[in-house]
């Protein structure tokens, strides 16, 4: 239970920062901040995964923090590009 506490504190911290870089999304709550946070983590993994193996039997990629916001950054332009 406190490993997705702790998912969704990194993913708004992760959250905010993107949403710093890439003003616009300012009707996004606490929780949906968290969530673009938690999948910008996942992006950021999946760009990861492209450039360097994971561990031998490891199903995801760790995305460091770096690649967590700039996966979220990717999400915030499709959101923008798709929601219009």
């Amino acid at each position: 239970m406190l490993h997705y506490i702790w998912m969704f504190i990194v993913g708004i911290i992760v959250g905010v920062v993107a949403r710093f870089v890439l003003p616009g999304a300012d009707h996004m709550g606490f929780v949906m901040t968290g969530a673009l946070g938690i999948a910008g983590s996942f992006v950021g993994g999946l760009i990861s995964r492209l450039f360097s193996k994971p561990a031998d039997g490891a199903t995801f990629h760790p995305a460091g923090i770096f690649m967590s916001v700039v996966g979220a950054i990717i999400l915030l332009v499709a959101w923008r590009y798709l929601g219009r």
